[in-house]
C-alpha cells in the first residue's frame, strides 16, 4: 500500500544527512525558501532553482520516484495554473484556436507559476519525508513556543498539524479504495461533462466523510485510554538537542536562499 500512495505526509526511513537534521532547521529554511520563491521575479532564477531537487535528492537519499508521487495528487491543479495564465496574459499573439488566444507572455508566465508550485510542493514534501511524525510535532511546538504567552495552545495545535499531516496518506488511500470498489460496481467517473463527472463522486465523498470521522472518534477515544491531557506537565521521549552540524547546515541554507535572491537581481531576463 505504501508503494502506491502518495508521498505527501508519509515518512521515508533512511541514513542520510537531512534525516540526521535537526527538525526546527529543516522547518526554518523551508520556510524561507517559499517565502524567497514568492520574490522571485525572473523565469531563469526560477529553471535555474530547480536544480536545488536532485541536490535535495542526494542528500536525503530518496528515490526520485517519491518526487513523482508528491506532484501526482496535484497536477490539476499544476496543468490549471498553467492553462489559466497561457491563456489570459496579454502579450503578442502565440497561437489562436477559435476563440482562444494563447500569448508568448502567457506561457512565460503559467511555466513561472506552475514551477513555483513544483518547487514549494516538492520541497515541503521532503520534510514529512526525513522527519518521523513525533520530531516533526516537536519542531512545531517548540518553534510557536513563544506564542503560548499569549494564550495560544502551542502544544495542541503542533499535535493537530501532525496528525493531519498523518492522515493525509491515509484519506487519500482510502479514496482510492473506494473508488475501485464503486467501479466493480458500475459506476462511472470519467464519461459525461464535468459536473456529471462531479456529481459522480458524491458516493465516494460520503462514506470517505463517514470513515474519516470514524478514525478520528477512534483516536480520540485510544488517546483518552491513554490518559492524555494536553501538553502540561508532558515529558518527550526523544529531546530535540542542536549540534554544530544542524548549524553548519542552517547557514548553508541561508546562503541558498541569498545566492536564489542575488542571482534573481543580477539576471536580466
Amino acid at each position: 500500500m505504501i508503494g502506491s500512495s502518495p508521498a505527501l505526509g508519509q515518512y521515508y526511513p533512511a541514513e542520510s544527512h537531512l534525516h540526521r537534521l535537526d527538525a526546527r532547521f529543516k522547518l526554518v529554511v523551508v520556510v524561507g525558501f517559499i517565502f524567497a520563491l514568492f520574490f522571485i521575479e525572473r523565469p531563469a532564477t526560477m529553471v535555474l532553482t530547480l536544480l536545488i531537487l536532485p541536490l535535495l535528492l542526494v542528500l536525503s537519499r530518496l528515490p526520485a520516484r517519491w518526487l513523482w508521487r508528491s506532484l501526482r495528487p496535484l497536477l490539476f491543479i499544476l496543468l490549471f495554473t498553467f492553462v489559466i495564465h497561457l491563456l489570459f496574459t496579454p502579450g503578442e499573439t502565440l497561437f489562436v484556436f477559435g476563440p482562444i488566444t494563447a500569448t508568448e507572455a502567457g506561457l512565460t508566465r503559467g511555466l513561472f507559476f506552475a514551477l513555483r508550485l513544483v518547487l514549494i510542493i516538492t520541497v515541503s514534501s521532503f520534510i514529512t519525508l526525513t522527519t518521523t511524525p513525533m520530531a516533526l510535532t516537536n519542531a512545531i511546538e517548540m518553534l510557536l513556543k513563544p506564542f503560548k504567552r499569549l494564550g495560544l495552545p502551542v502544544h495542541e495545535l503542533a499535535l493537530t498539524m501532525s496528525i493531519a499531516l498523518t492522515f493525509i496518506p491515509m484519506l487519500l488511500g482510502e479514496a482510492r479504495e473506494i473508488i475501485k470498489a464503486q467501479k466493480a460496481r458500475g459506476a462511472d467517473f470519467e464519461s459525461g461533462h464535468i459536473l456529471r463527472r462531479a456529481r459522480g463522486f458524491v458516493p465516494v465523498l460520503i462514506p470517505l466523510f463517514v470513515g474519516s470521522f470514524r478514525r478520528a472518534d477512534e483516536l480520540a477515544l485510544a488517546m483518552e485510554a491513554r490518559g492524555y491531557a494536553g501538553g502540561e506537565g508532558s515529558t518527550r521521549l526523544h529531546e530535540l538537542v542542536l549540534v554544530r552540524n544542524d548549524y553548519l547546515w542552517l547557514a548553508a541554507g541561508a546562503a541558498l536562499i541569498a545566492m536564489m535572491l542575488a542571482a534573481d537581481a543580477l539576471i536580466l531576463w
